[in-house]
């Protein structure tokens, strides 16, 4: 595609109130659109080079023998309550419903719901190791986002689970899961 035909187009300046040298960079140059504070739009470019990115991650990730999932954005307050961190973390956006009165929190981070689940399907020490991995949008409930796309309020976030039937098994994985980051960056 001609860069004249593009939905975007390039800006001398970035928009006053931005405070973060990479957004800066990135709203000049097409990358992205600052929507408010800490929440951006990937425009055509920025979204070609984070579907890239998260190609070679996957890609690692499936050599390391994880498996892709893709959980909830929309989390139970009962999973959150379970661990202990609904009243706890403080960056958490919590809500009500407006029709079913049930209050829920929108995820950021999965450790609430992939444990449950994989206590769904983990049944014995026969069935470990299981490595599993998503690549989702994540809310965090940030005080004074001011880092660009580098600390948002919403952002794309690859997370890695894996359950191990010892200690030993875990640190093999570790280590073999090290090399993999290595190799993605």
């Amino acid at each position: 595609m001609r860069q004249s035909q593009l939905f975007t187009k390039t800006l001398k300046d970035a928009p006053r109130d931005e405070e973060s040298t990479n957004a800066k960079l990135l709203i000049r140059a097409g990358f992205v659109h600052k929507e408010m504070a800490g929440v951006y739009t990937f425009l055509p470019l920025g979204l070609k080079v984070l579907k890239n990115i998260e190609n070679i991650i996957r890609e690692e990730m499936n050599r390391v023998g994880g498996q892709e999932l893709f959980m909830p954005a929309l989390h139970p307050k009962a999973n959150w309550e379970q661990t202990g961190r609904w009243d706890s973390l403080n960056t958490l956006f919590r809500f009500t419903s407006y029709y079913t009165k049930q209050e829920y929190a929108l995820g950021a981070t999965h450790e609430e719901i992939v444990v449950p689940l994989a206590k769904t399907f983990i049944s014995s020490y026969r069935d470990l190791p299981q490595y599993v991995y998503q690549i989702q949008n994540k809310f965090r409930d940030e005080k004074r986002a001011k880092s660009g796309i580098l600390r948002s309020r919403e952002f794309l976030m690859k997370d890695l689970y894996s359950f191990h039937k010892d200690e030993a098994d875990l640190d093999a994985y570790y280590d073999r899961s090290k090399i993999a980051y290595a190799n993605v960056y």
